[in-house]
């Protein structure tokens, strides 16, 4: 059952990011209702922002030839973002949008993908689009009872326009490389894009 995958991931996210202090759903026409929870972790002057109702049914290719909805891959999205500097709590739509789109659009979401959100994550930002990282590093995966793919977390990753039109050329680990050689800060709301020269 779907719940039961939701109650188990959001538990998961408890266990890794502690508890939420804000949450808000967001309904799409023909979707099922996305949740953000606000996880804040004041020592590290963060705050996460982490989806919950994406991992309720797997992802599949829109070009099978038979939907699945027990196997493929599942996942759930977390952005963390350095506290106090920007309105980010404005991001939590064009978040559940992201969470969204693999209902809406068919989408498979892998790490090394682009996801465009086609305006600022929240009012001022300088990023439109988020690179998907690995999972596993800050919320583990979420092992379900088979046939069920475990249910992945993947960090999201803020890109500049300029970034991102990069990023489709040369892919994203040279991106990545750019971030490592400049020393970038990807958790600053604020920061201009990496010299890409």
């Amino acid at each position: 059952m779907a719940a039961d995958v939701l109650e188990l991931t959001e538990n998961r996210l408890r266990s890794a990011l502690g508890e939420p202090g804000a949450r808000a759903a967001v309904t799409f026409v023909g979707t099922d209702r996305i949740e953000v929870l606000r996880f804040d972790d004041p020592a590290a002057g963060v705050v996460r922002y982490a989806t919950l109702g994406m991992s309720a049914a797997a992802m599949t290719d829109p070009l099978a030839a038979v939907a699945d909805a027990e196997r493929g891959p599942r996942a759930e999205l977390v952005l963390s973002v350095r506290a106090g500097f920007a309105a980010t709590d404005q991001v939590l739509r064009p978040l559940a949008v992201l969470a969204a789109s693999p209902q809406v659009e068919g989408l498979v979401i892998t790490p090394g993908a682009s996801l465009d959100t086609g305006e600022p994550l929240w009012p001022g930002a300088p990023f439109t689009a988020v690179l998907v990282a690995e999972p596993g590093g800050l919320v583990p995966d979420l092992e379900l009872d088979a046939p069920r793919d475990p249910v992945r977390f993947y960090p999201l990753l803020p890109m500049t326009p300029t970034e991102a039109a990069w990023k489709r050329v040369h892919g994203a680990g040279a991106l990545h490389d750019r971030w490592l050689t400049a020393a970038t800060d990807l958790r600053d709301p604020l920061r201009r894009s990496v010299p890409l020269g």
